[in-house]
């Protein structure tokens, strides 16, 4: 098995691409380790080494977040525990685990901006989010509220330095220019 490796624009994460499906539907964001233990066998296994804060699934790749230890230490260690856990044939998310990505569950905003609102979420699920993935992250819609929209950050996203200059200049801009009712773009979590 080789595992593929990515830097991200946060310097503090990277992201894995064993060449495998990880997620068939949706993303897996874990920050904390006794949480992702009871959900996810590769998420706990990859919370034991030493270093790790965060793990974030997408499709077909990983993206772990650190705290500390240099990627040249770590990076090893977590290649190992991502190879070891492919090979024994254990599930990415243990079968009974609760969803950990609903993106509609905390949804907010007026049914009278119901058509904006569509009009937003096509242009993130089609423009931003694949780009975003690509970096090893996700963006997901949590609101719109007197001309702003509410989005949240996950994976290498969440707390990368570019993060504001992405949400302020590229997605505020993007949709500015395709819903004119847009004034402004916040992150939330």
């Amino acid at each position: 098995m080789f595992i593929q490796t990515e830097s991200t624009p946060n310097p503090a994460t990277l992201k894995f691409l064993p060449g495998k499906e990880v997620l068939r539907e949706g993303t897996a964001d874990f920050r904390d380790a006794d949480a992702a233990r009871e959900v996810s066998p590769l998420a706990g296994r990859l919370f034991d080494i030493p270093g790790v804060t965060g793990v974030f699934f997408g499709y077909d790749f990983i993206t772990v977040t650190k705290d500390g230890p240099d990627w040249q230490h770590l990076k090893p260690a977590i290649l190992g525990a991502i190879m070891e856990h492919f090979m024994s044939g254990q599930p990415v998310m243990a079968s009974t685990a609760p969803s950990t990505t609903s993106d509609h569950e905390s949804e907010f905003y007026d049914k009278e901006d119901e058509e904006i609102v569509v009009t937003i979420k096509e242009l993130l699920d089609t423009r931003v989010r694949p780009a975003v993935a690509q970096d090893g992250g996700d963006i997901t819609f949590r609101g719109y509220e007197k001309g702003t929209v509410f989005l949240h950050m996950k994976g290498a996203c969440a707390g990368c330095p570019s993060s504001t200059a992405t949400l302020k200049h590229g997605i505020q801009n993007l949709l500015r220019h395709f819903v004119p009712e847009v004034e402004h773009v916040e992150q939330v979590s």
